[in-house]
Formats: structure tokens, sequence, C-alpha cells
């Protein structure tokens, strides 16, 4: 069973992924410079402790999960909330192909050519991240696209919003790595319904 500690390691290296745009705990296998006499001088240590208990196995996603809902202190990861996160992140996950699948086919009810869902017009969002913000489609299916298309980089130098704009993209960016697909399967499912993608 993970101990507090380690629960609070995972939680900060998680906290600086999400948060920082230098750090990425993956490359750095969830190493900060945090020390055991800070974690026990904290006033919290019982909700690391919770999270450790009872997210065992699922601690990362637990975290990861409430991380992407722009949550960052763990005592409000700690509750319904925290746990209806988990449970959307772990449904979504378990079904990832039927959940994309259903994005697409809402997203090519928006438009006749799939580049007017990933390009910038007149400085706004591109209207998949307009629709994803809506809660239209999920995240995982930007991030997915993205990780095909790299809109997101090309996009941003066209974007004229600077004050929401660098999170939603560190967001998505920073998430990549604990969304797992498999590729050449998703990206049938996109030619199946955008021949022009």
């Amino acid at each position: 069973m993970i101990d507090p500690y380690d629960s609070y390691k995972v939680y900060n290296a998680l906290r600086l992924h999400f948060t920082s745009d230098s750090y990425d705990a993956l490359k750095y296998n969830f190493k900060t410079n945090i020390t055991p006499s800070a974690f026990f001088k904290r006033k919290d240590k019982y909700f690391f402790a919770k999270i450790a208990k009872n997210y065992d196995k699922d601690m990362i996603q637990y975290y990861v999960s409430n991380f992407i809902q722009d949550i960052t202190y763990v005592g409000e990861m700690v509750n319904e909330d925290g746990e209806r996160n988990f449970k959307r992140f772990k449904k979504v996950h378990e079904s990832l192909t039927k959940v994309f699948q259903d994005d697409i086919n809402k997203l090519s009810d928006q438009v006749e050519m799939f580049d007017d869902l990933i390009i910038s017009k007149d400085g706004q969002h591109p209207l998949i991240i307009q629709l994803w913000m809506q809660e239209e489609i999920t995240l995982e299916t930007v991030v997915i696209l993205d990780s095909y298309l790299g809109f997101m980089d090309r996009e941003s130098k066209k974007i004229s919003d600077t004050i929401i704009w660098p999170d939603i993209k560190r967001k998505i960016e920073k998430y990549r790595p604990f969304v797992n697909f498999d590729v050449d399967k998703f990206k049938n499912i996109l030619l199946k319904r955008f021949t022009n993608a």
C-alpha cells in the first residue's frame, strides 16, 4: 500500500506538471525537490493519507482527474466532486473509442470541412476548443486530435486571447501523456467521418 508521503510526492509532481510549462512529471519520474520534513509540517497530511488508502492503484489517475478539472488543492479533491471527477475520468477512459466516435459524429454535424474545426478565425479560439469549453465534446477528443494534427501550436500564434488561452493550451498538452489510445484505430474513426481531415 502507498503511504501518505508517497501520495504527497505524486500530488506535488502532478501539480507542478499541470501548472508549470517546464516540469514534466513523467520525464522526471514524479521526482521533485520536496522533503519528508516539509510533508510532516503540513496540516493537510490527512488528505494525502486518505487518497493513498482509497485509491492505492489508481492514485495517479485520481489526481489527474482532478487537475484537469482545475482543482489544484488536495483538500478540494477529497470530497464528492473529487470522486465524481475520478468516476467520469474512468468512464471516459474505459470507453474511449466510443466517446471519441460520438464526439467525431457531433463535430461532423458542426462543419463540412474538418479544418473549420481547428483553425483560429479572427483571433478567436478554434471551434473545437469552443465546443469543448461548452462541454459538447470531451477534453480527451481534443487531446487525441491535437496529437495527430498539432493544431494547438500552429493556431496559438493567431489567437489574440492572452489570458485564458495559455492555460487551455497547457492543460491539453500536459494531459496528452495520460490519454492512451490506438493511433491507427482512432485515425480511421476520424477519416470515416472526415475524408478531408
